[in-house]
């Protein structure tokens, strides 16, 4: 019998598995009739590998990868190879991870240990053989990691991203400070010299705050908000996957069909946060904003450090260049800005290219070249003309409105 684990791509534990003892053909990709599917890693081809058993008596198999991206063994591409117990298997450069074993090799089981996160041994484990991008290691599963870093009771593991507000962290919770939550977190640091505007201190407050009022599938959970020496902290849920700006930079500009079912999705995630009570406006809509989940493909909306509660003060001016609407340039955001937002993003998903490449002064106003636009069917046209409108009043009014319009060119 062999056996297949599917490793969570960072900390290397087991995710799914499955034991073939009977198959002397096992096929692995997206498509149905493989014996493994994998859905949702775009990465994948639907007919990625094939492994046949090739000697069955010294329990040989053959891989040959048929993926378009190819297929890794042990952190090197190969096209054809005997593959042997224990080897790690990559489905793509930044694919699914499976464990190869071989029944018969297996080590008998040891005695049961009460179970504990700290490592016993004497011996210092040089976290060897583990595959690329790992977080922990697979032989003593513990962190890989230079210098060990703790904020509170949270390792700080890597940095993913920096900007003008914070700094976010991939984070371990040893502790499991907060019940329920996954010991890896986004753990979200307010920069020091924001720290000292008084306005920057409440957009952070205000992010954490409303982010923990906020259960939607689309929106990352909130787990915890604390302060250490002055600098304040958001822990958060880590998404798995690709925002879309990285996708479409990958992969190159997307069809119709993908882009619409897409920003449906998104139109679903703004219908909730415009019907709370305030309405929420999350005045950030791009690509970059939105991340397609590994797991299921889902889409899901980040970074709620801009983020407006309808009806308060309009004073602060917050707008990226060729996605923000003109009415948030003047402070004076509304559920429409958002709309905007969807259609700019359409524009970058179709094209590849920033919106402001179509932006033209036309008709005595700034507006944007819809008719010029490339991959561009008619309907989706006219949804964008409405959806992109310099006056809010002039788009469509509410999210499910834009939704329902774009279900219509499907």
């Amino acid at each position: 019998m062999v056996i297949f684990t599917l490793l969570e791509p960072q900390t290397n534990q087991p995710l799914q598995q499955w034991e073939f003892s009977e198959q002397s053909v096992i096929r692995i990709g997206r498509a149905q009739n493989n014996d493994i599917v994998l859905h949702g890693y775009f990465q994948v081809s639907r007919q990625h590998l094939e492994l046949t058993l090739i000697d069955p008596q010294q329990e040989k198999w053959q891989l040959i990868s048929r993926g378009t991206n190819g297929t890794l063994i042990n952190n090197n591409f190969v096209t054809e190879a005997i593959i042997n117990h224990n080897d790690l298997i990559r489905l793509a450069e930044n694919g699914p991870v499976f464990k190869f074993e071989i029944e018969s090799h297996l080590a008998p089981p040891e005695p049961e240990l009460e179970q504990t996160n700290i490592v016993t041994s004497s011996e210092v484990c040089e976290h060897q053989d583990n595959p690329e991008g790992s977080i922990f290691c697979r032989h003593c599963g513990q962190p890989i990691v230079e210098d060990e870093h703790f904020v509170g009771s949270y390792q700080i593991l890597r940095t993913l991203g920096r900007g003008g507000m914070g700094t976010t962290y991939l984070a371990w919770d040893r502790n499991r400070t907060v019940q329920n939550a996954p010991m890896l977190l986004v753990l979200k640091e307010m920069n020091a010299d924001m720290a000292r505007i008084a306005k920057a201190r409440e957009l952070f407050e205000r992010e954490a705050r409303i982010l923990k009022s906020l259960e939607h599938p689309g929106i990352p959970k909130y787990y915890d908000f604390f302060v250490e020496n002055n600098r304040k902290y958001i822990v958060m849920e880590l998404i798995h996957g690709h925002n879309l700006e990285q996708f479409v930079n990958q992969r190159g500009a997307m069809d119709s069909n993908r882009t619409i079912s897409w920003m449906i999705q998104i139109c679903d995630i703004l219908g909730y946060l415009h019907h709370l009570d305030p309405p929420l406006i999350h005045r950030d809509i791009k690509p970059a904003n939105l991340m397609l989940r590994n797991l299921d493909s889902r889409l899901m909306l980040l970074d709620f450090g801009a983020v407006k509660e309808l009806g308060t003060a309009l004073e602060t001016r917050i707008g990226v260049e060729g996605y923000s609407a003109p009415e948030q340039y003047r402070g004076k955001p509304c559920p429409q800005s958002d709309i905007y937002g969807v259609g700019t993003t359409i524009i970058f998903l179709l094209t590849g290219k920033a919106p402001m490449q179509y932006y033209r002064y036309q008709s005595n106003k700034f507006e944007f070249d819809i008719e010029n636009i490339p991959n561009l069917p008619a309907n989706l046209a006219q949804v964008l003309k409405i959806a992109c409108q310099a006056e809010p009043r002039d788009r469509y009014q509410t999210a499910q409105e834009l939704a329902q319009a774009l279900s219509t060119c499907l």
